[in-house]
């Protein structure tokens, strides 16, 4: 066996006359290990809301949403297959979408609420996942299919096959007794529940043929939606439609439709490598403390080891080595506390947080690979690092000193 590797495995696992270093060594192993834990934890939450948030948003809303700045635009059907034509290959669908502003009413219950009318034969995966309780089918049937939030659903006090009764107005004008305002029953064949309240409070689905009926379009509609294949070329297709489309057409990426969002998501990840190198730098004090602790105790055996022909070289490996278990150990540790703490959360949901105001029930946890492989990497380099200084102290302690020293 290396020679200085069994002197450090004999100084490290005999807890004889070392009750108190082997104390230390806990305590230091115990601060790595929350360190990381602590640190893998924080980067997966962040992660995880970064992820959540993304992926909600995106399935509710496009990647690019083409409106007018005159509210309507006239002959979609004229209008679609050029958009498709120009954009073939890079997106992965083109709805056409009507989205106004009505009063839902059940009861004596009244609320504001965001009609959104689509093509029953469009993919909209993201509403049918969070789909909660009946189906997403959008009819013209009479009565009319509307598919509301959970939390609008709970304020009205309204169920699956319920009706409720929408006021929209009649092609954009003011209500007047001569121009009333259109009134329509619908009838609730799905809730679904998104965890952001700002989706599951304001927005209804209806067909794209009842939201035009309602408003009083004729065959016109207020909008495009469009997904593409490559997220990464979401600002340059932007530019490129808004360049091709002009007035009075208005092209907005999701980046721009929810600035304030993705601005906060951004925010977030600044102070990541301030409190990466706090709590690292944490852990390798913890390092130098106890191995300096370790010197102080065996500074007679380090002069006995000298004064037998141990070379520097061979002193120095011994304290690195004691080094290198005590990162290992509390990297180990961290990396077992992080992932039981984060999959409890992840399955049984033990932190819940308001939803409205972070837009979803629960923290989020991204579990990667990467987050533990980077912390344990930079901690463990640290740490050994860490271990040079009180190695290379041991190094210098004369023998004659070292064999007196009491």
């Amino acid at each position: 066996m290396y020679f200085p590797f069994f002197i450090s495995k004999k100084y490290t696992l005999n807890r004889k006359n070392s009750k108190f270093i082997s104390f230390i060594s806990a305590i230091s192993i115990f601060g790595i290990a929350l360190g990381v834990a602590t640190l893998i934890i924080a980067l997966s939450i962040l992660k995880g809301f970064a992820n959540t948030l993304t992926t909600k948003i995106i399935d509710f809303d496009s990647h690019i949403t083409i409106n007018s700045y005159q509210t309507i635009l006239p002959d979609y059907h004229f209008v679609l297959p050029k958009l498709e034509s120009k954009l073939y290959g890079a997106v992965q669908t083109i709805n056409p979408f009507v989205s106004k502003l009505a009063i839902i009413s059940s009861g004596k219950m009244k609320e504001g609420v965001n009609i959104k009318g689509i093509r029953s034969s469009d993919k909209w995966n993201g509403i049918k996942s969070n789909l909660i309780e009946g189906s997403f089918e959008l009819s013209n049937a009479n009565p009319p299919s509307i598919v509301i939030g959970k939390k609008l659903a709970n304020k009205l006090m309204i169920k699956i096959g319920d009706k409720v009764t929408l006021f929209g107005l009649n092609a954009d004008k003011i209500p007047t007794p001569e121009n009333p305002p259109n009134i329509e029953r619908f009838i609730v064949t799905g809730i679904f529940e998104s965890g952001m309240a700002e989706y599951d409070d304001l927005n209804a689905y209806v067909s794209l043929r009842s939201a035009q009926e309602l408003f009083n379009l004729g065959d016109n509609i207020t909008g495009y939606d469009i997904k593409v294949k490559n997220i990464s070329k979401i600002d340059s297709l932007t530019n490129y439609l808004s360049k091709i489309l002009g007035y009075p057409n208005n092209v907005k990426s999701i980046y721009q439709t929810h600035r304030n969002i993705f601005t906060w998501i951004e925010l977030q990840k600044k102070p990541i490598p301030i409190i990466l190198a706090l709590i690292i730098i944490v852990a390798a004090f913890n390092i130098v403390g106890t191995l300096l602790m370790i010197v102080l105790e065996k500074t007679k055996s380090v002069g006995i080891l000298k004064s037998l022909g141990a070379k520097r070289k061979q002193i120095i490996s011994i304290f690195l080595y004691q080094g290198i278990f005590l990162a290992l150990t509390g990297i180990i540790c961290g990396n077992i506390l992080a992932y039981i703490l984060t999959y409890l959360q992840l399955h049984f949901k033990i932190i819940s947080i308001p939803s409205s105001v972070y837009m979803m029930s629960t923290v989020p946890i991204l579990l990667s690979v990467n987050t533990f492989l980077l912390v344990s990497a930079i901690t463990f380099l640290l740490c050994i690092f860490a271990s040079v200084i009180p190695a290379y102290i041991a190094a210098k302690i004369k023998p004659v000193s070292a064999i007196m020293f009491n």
